[in-house]
Parts: structure tokens; C-alpha cells; sequence
């Protein structure tokens, strides 16, 4: 049961990130209907700006780990990547709405691909070691093992998600993105400037992969120009596992996925599974619910006119 439950906390805590990261896809899909694969590597951005902010406060104004120095490289990271993820849709999707969704998709794909090796040019291709930006401590319980990260892991995610159903179920910019999603022609008929709505839709999801970014980077303190393909997949996953474009089932899915992964880590002795298989489920589960459920746990299914 103490190895059930511990590698239960590991994966909510991964899972957590998973679910941050999948809140962007699901939010960017839920109203233009196509998938950002340049969020991953916006969550890598966040990890790095988290990085060069938190040296910068630890050295010029002498801050010491701590809740305050947490706060404000979150802050900062998040802001940044929200003005990144406006940006990247101004400038490369914004001209191409009116043209085929293949052609948004592989503009997204080469969008990756600039961030991906820009990072390499301006970052270095090397990993960096992320400085300690809160004080970590450990607790046990017999066998069980809790940190302190693992507690702000779930902690911060639980906050940001009951501020993003705050600002999509309770003001008028959420309402906005939701008439958007529903319908784009009645919403600009009814006085919405979809422009602004769908940049804004961009900026809070890049906040949260900026979020989740930090958020890896603390548990995991080793980052590089191209640690965002596979958990930016993953979370894929994750969208398309809760429902894609439902954003309660972005973090069902991401907390099932990092659940199950570590459980097959956990257990692959008895499963008889090698612990290096772990990145190969998120794909089985891809394909077992593209195969059963293809709107996901908690998507409905739609028919669409051609």
C-alpha cells in the first residue's frame, strides 16, 4: 500500500504538469479547432525565462530561496510567455484563418521547430542546472516519501485551475471565449472582437505552459532547448484523452496519463514491462481511445458538415 501511494503522489504531481500544459492545447482547439504544437515548446520557454529571472533576483538583490522569489519568477515567466504566445499568433497564425486548417498545422509544426533550435542558438544545446528557487524539504510517513515540491506542484495547479474556471465560466472575456468556440460569426455579429478574444485565448494559455514550465523545472532541474517535445506530446495526449476542446477534461486526462506512467514505472516487475517503456504510454492510451472513445472521457460527440 506505502509503494501504491507513493507512486500515487508522483503521479498526481506529474500528471499536474501534464494537465497545465494540456489546458493550452484544449483552450486553442476549443476555438479555432487546431492544435498549437508549438505550446510544448512555449512551456520550454518558460522554463528558461523562470531560469535567467531567478539567477537574476538571486544575484542582484541577493534573494534567497524562497515563497517571494518563487512567486515572482512564476510571475515573470508566465507574463513573458503570455506576450510570446500573443505574438506567435499575430504574426503566424492570425494571416492564415481563412486558409485550410492543414496549412495552420504545419505553419504550428515549423513554429516548434524555430523555438526548438532558436533555443539551441540563443540558449546553448547543452542542459542547464536550475537553481533552487524555494526552500525543498522532505516528510515522511513509514515508507512514504512527500516534498515539498511535489506539494507546490499540486498546489499551484489547483489554484490555476480554479482561476482559469473563474475567468471562462465568470466574466465577460470567458463568455466571450465561449460564444467565440460555440459560434465565431454570431459572436462577431453580437459585438465581440474575435481578434482580441482569440489572442487573449493564446496569452493564457502560454501563461499556463509557462506555469507548468516552472513547475518541471523545480521538480526536475535539468532543462534544454527540446525538453518540451515529449511532455508537449504527452499532454497532447492528455487533451485528446479528457476531450479535446473540454477543459475539465484536459485535467482529468493529464492526471490519468502521469498516473498511469508512474504506476507502469512503479510496477514493472510485476508487469513485466521495462520502466524505459514509460514514454510508449501515452501513445497505447492515444490509440486505445482513438479506438473506443475518439471524443474522449468526458468530450461529446459532434457531427460536422462537409
Amino acid at each position: 500500500m506505502d509503494q501504491f501511494l507513493q507512486q500515487l503522489i508522483n503521479g498526481l504531481s506529474l500528471g499536474s504538469i501534464y494537465a497545465l500544459i494540456a489546458l493550452g492545447y484544449t483552450m486553442v482547439y476549443g476555438v479555432l479547432r487546431f492544435i498549437n504544437f508549438a505550446h510544448g515548446d512555449v512551456f520550454m520557454l518558460g522554463a528558461y525565462v523562470g531560469l535567467y529571472s531567478g539567477r537574476y533576483l538571486s544575484g542582484k538583490l541577493q534573494a534567497e530561496p524562497s515563497v517571494l522569489l518563487a512567486v515572482s519568477v512564476l510571475a515573470i515567466s508566465m507574463t513573458v510567455c503570455a506576450i510570446v504566445g500573443v505574438v506567435i499568433e499575430r504574426l503566424a497564425y492570425a494571416p492564415l484563418r481563412s486558409r485550410p486548417r492543414l496549412t495552420v498545422l504545419i505553419t504550428a509544426i515549423g513554429v516548434s521547430l524555430f523555438l526548438e533550435y532558436g533555443g539551441q542558438q540563443f540558449f546553448g544545446a547543452g542542459p542547464h542546472f536550475f537553481e533552487p528557487i524555494l526552500p525543498s524539504y522532505e516528510m515522511h510517513t513509514g515508507a512514504l516519501r512527500v516534498t515539498s515540491n511535489q506539494l507546490v506542484v499540486l498546489s499551484v495547479t489547483v489554484v490555476l485551475l480554479i482561476s482559469l474556471t473563474f475567468i471562462v465560466l465568470k466574466t465577460k472575456m470567458g463568455t466571450a471565449m465561449r460564444a467565440l468556440s460555440f459560434n465565431p460569426t454570431a459572436a462577431s455579429l453580437m459585438g465581440i472582437n474575435n481578434n482580441v478574444v482569440i489572442s487573449f485565448t493564446f496569452g493564457l494559455g502560454s501563461a499556463l505552459a509557462a506555469a507548468a514550465g516552472i513547475l518541471w523545472a523545480i521538480n526536475y532541474p535539468s532543462i534544454n532547448p527540446l525538453m518540451g517535445l515529449l511532455p508537449g506530446i504527452k499532454a497532447f495526449v492528455a487533451a485528446v484523452l479528457g476531450g479535446i476542446g473540454n477543459i475539465p477534461g484536459a485535467a482529468l486526462g493529464g492526471l490519468i496519463l502521469g498516473v498511469t506512467e508512474t504506476l507502469v514505472v512503479g510496477y514493472s516487475d510485476r508487469l513485466h514491462i521495462p520502466p524505459s517503456y514509460r514514454d510508449a504510454v501515452a501513445f497505447v492510451v492515444l490509440i486505445v481511445i482513438l479506438l473506443f472513445k475518439p471524443s474522449g472521457l468526458l468530450g461529446k460527440s459532434s457531427s460536422e458538415k462537409v
